[in-house]
C-alpha cells in the first residue's frame, strides 16, 4: 500500500482497444485488460484478481508478543485470556491499533479510487473470526463502491484462521455474528456453534491448505466477479498463495496483497490431496507462567504497544 498497490507500470495488448488508454491510469488499463482476457477466453477459462487483507492487529497479536512465541503455543493460547479477569483473546478483537489499521486500508482504497480511477472489487467475503469481520467493515463501509458493486459481503466458514488449541481461532457462535454485523450475509449451512474447533489438536499445514483450496473452488465455481475481495487471516492468506501455486508473501497486520489467478475448469473431481493429521500441542521448554513478566504486566505491555503505535 505505498504505491498504487505495487502495480507495474506497462502496455498491453488490449490497449489498441481502449479508445482513452493514453490518457488511463495505471489501473484503467490493467483492468480493461483483464476484461478483454476474459471476454477473449473459452467458458472453462477465467481471470479473477484477489485482493487479499490481513485483518488489523488484534489482542492476541499483542499476546503472542507478550508471552513471547514459545510460551503462546504451548500454554497461553489455549486459555481464553489473562487469568484474574484480565484481557481476554477467544474470538480476538482488533486493538485500538488494529482498527486505525483497518481505516489506513480504506483511506488507501479513497485514495486509489479517486487519484488512480481503481475499481473495487465486485464481491466481498469474510472470515468469521470477529478481527476480520471488524476489519472488512471500517476498510469498506462509507466508500463509494458504485451502484453496480454494493458492499454485500459474505461471510464463509472455511475463509478462517488455521483451527484448533488456540482460542483466539474459534468463532463466536453465529447469533453474535447477526447481532454484531447485521448488513453481513452468513453462508448458507452455518452452524450456530463453531463446529471446526478443537481444543487438543491444531490443523496442520497441508489440511489448511486443502481447506483454502476447497474455498476457492467453490467461489470460482458459483461467484463470476473478476475482481474479489476476502479479508482473513495470514495463516489464511499463506494457504490461499500456496493453493494457487504464488511465492511465499508474509503480510503484517493490515495489509492487503492483489493476486491475479487464471482459472480453468475441468470435468471430474479434483484429486484429494494428502494431508497431514492434526497436531497437539508442543511441550513447553520454559516455565510459561513466567513469560513476559520481565515486561511487566500485560495490562502494561498492551497500553504501551497501543500508545507507541497511536504515535
Amino acid at each position: 500500500m505505498k504505491h498504487n498497490f505495487g502495480l507495474i507500470p506497462r502496455s498491453y495488448d488490449s490497449d489498441s482497444s481502449l479508445p482513452s488508454a493514453s490518457t488511463s491510469s495505471a489501473w484503467q488499463r490493467f483492468t480493461h485488460h483483464l476484461t478483454t482476457l476474459n471476454d477473449a477466453s473459452p467458458a472453462t477459462t477465467s481471470y479473477r484478481l484477489l485482493f487479499l487483507a490481513r485483518h488489523g492487529q488484534g489482542i492476541h497479536n499483542v499476546a503472542e508478543s507478550y508471552y513471547g512465541e514459545q510460551a503462546w503455543n504451548c500454554y497461553w493460547s489455549a486459555l481464553p485470556g489473562t487469568p484474574n479477569g484480565g484481557p481476554t483473546w477467544f474470538d480476538a478483537h482488533l486493538t485500538r491499533i488494529g482498527v486505525a489499521q483497518a481505516q489506513t486500508v480504506h483511506d488507501f482504497w479513497a485514495s486509489q479510487m479517486r487519484a488512480e480511477k481503481m475499481p473495487t472489487p465486485q464481491s466481498f467475503y469474510v472470515s468469521p473470526l470477529d478481527r476480520t469481520l471488524e476489519t472488512a467493515d471500517v476498510t469498506w463501509s462509507g466508500l463509494d463502491l458504485g451502484p453496480d458493486r454494493p458492499y454485500k459481503p459474505v461471510v464463509k466458514e472455511l475463509l478462517r484462521e488455521g483451527m484448533g488449541i488456540h482460542t483466539c481461532d474459534k468463532r463466536s457462535p453465529r447469533s453474535y455474528i447477526q447481532k454484531h454485523y447485521p448488513a453481513y450475509t452468513i453462508e448458507a449451512g452455518f452452524a450456530e456453534e463453531d463446529p471446526l474447533w478443537l481444543p487438543d489438536l491444531r490443523e496442520s499445514r497441508s489440511s489448511h491448505t486443502a481447506r483454502l483450496t476447497e474455498l476457492l473452488d467453490d467461489i470460482f465455481a458459483h461467484d463470476e466477479s473478476m475482481s474479489i475481495s476476502m479479508t482473513a487471516h495470514s495463516g489464511t492468506i499463506g494457504a490461499i498463495l500456496r493453493a494457487v501455486g504464488h511465492r511465499v508473501f508474509t503480510l503484517q497486520t493490515g495489509a492487503v496483497i492483489p493476486v491475479l489467478v487464471k482459472v480453468e475448469r475441468v470435468d471430474g473431481r479434483r484429486p484429494q490431496s494428502k494431508t497431514d493429521k492434526w497436531e497437539g500441542k508442543p511441550e513447553c521448554v520454559d516455565d510459561p507462567l513466567e513469560a513476559g513478566k520481565e515486561k511487566g504486566s500485560f495490562e502494561e505491555y498492551m497500553k504501551k504497544i497501543e500508545e507507541e503505535g497511536e504515535r
